[in-house]
């Protein structure tokens, strides 16, 4: 069984307070890539999961999103298969595009079908987000609002269709660092997300644009000066806005016009502060199976 699992974008990212827990209340506009990763799957009679990989940066141990996944839903299932699990990665490694959790949420839909457990969606998704935050929405994909702490999530209308350029630069940035130092009682401007449903309601581009905004860009642009120059290098070659997604570091840019968006792509990597460039669109699904 080959599976695409689809990265995303945050087209907005609002942080609403510090919960006592210590967890974010956050309301987030979720948006899928058709950029992917590839996974194939074989059923072995050892009864042991393995999984191999392209990147010899990504740890393929019982630590990987992938093995979580389909340990979780094989025990849910009482299932006593062993898997070969190969990996393809394309989306870049800790980039703030829930490569991991695509990876997990595309291992669950796929194991779902191959054993015949049908689980529907719901159940998928409690699995899901014993794995992480981004499982449940990467288990749906499209347009979606996520509210709480990601977990609540609302099917929107699928956002126009436009060319995106991804951009990540070659820095790291860790998440635990960025909402340590987001001090949101301090923030008075907080991105317009209400405007932003408008717009994806009408299927207004232009507005959605200009309402994009990433709260989280108010820690990572100070202490990584090189994402604000990545968004202004794409805006100068016509983007209608560009933005960093989740946490960061990647950077990524909306266009209406596929020859601005492959120039300002080619643009950005010129710079030599891009580790991985690419030109890619909206996806309305999160996992494809052939």
């Amino acid at each position: 069984m080959k599976i695409s699992a689809m990265s995303k974008v945050n087209l907005g990212l609002d942080v609403i307070r510090r919960r006592d827990d210590g967890y974010h209340e956050v309301r987030m506009i979720m948006q899928t890539l058709k950029l992917c990763d590839e996974l194939y799957i074989e059923q072995t009679d050892d009864g042991k999961i393995r999984i191999s990989c392209n990147s010899e940066s990504l740890e393929c141990d019982e630590n990987n999103l992938i093995y979580k996944a389909a340990k979780l839903i094989m025990d849910e299932g009482k299932i006593n298969r062993g898997l070969d699990i190969r990996l393809v990665k394309n989306i870049p490694i800790a980039a703030g595009m829930a490569g991991g959790s695509t990876d997990a949420a595309a291992t669950l839909v796929a194991l779902n079908r191959m054993f015949d457990l049908n689980f529907d969606n719901k159940k998928l998704k409690e699995i899901g987000v014993r794995i992480g935050a981004d499982v449940p929405y990467c288990i749906e994909g499209g347009t979606q609002l996520s509210e709480g702490i990601g977990e609540k999530l609302t099917k929107l209308k699928d956002a126009p269709q436009c060319f995106v350029v991804v951009a990540k630069p070659h820095i790291g940035v860790s998440t635990k660092y960025v909402y340590e130092n987001l001090h949101v009682d301090t923030i008075k401007d907080h991105p317009d997300i209400d405007t932003m449903l408008k717009g994806i309601d009408e299927g207004d581009l232009l507005k959605i644009s200009s309402c994009m905004e990433n709260i989280l860009e108010n820690v990572t642009e100070k202490k990584y000066p090189v994402i604000a120059m990545l968004k202004e290098k794409l805006k100068s070659m016509g983007a209608l806005n560009s933005l960093m997604s989740g946490s960061g570091p990647t950077v990524f840019a909306l266009f209406d016009d596929e020859e601005k968006a492959n120039k300002a792509c080619r643009a950005v990597i010129d710079t030599g502060e891009v580790a991985f460039g690419c030109v890619t669109s909206f996806s309305d699904k999160t996992c494809i199976i052939e």
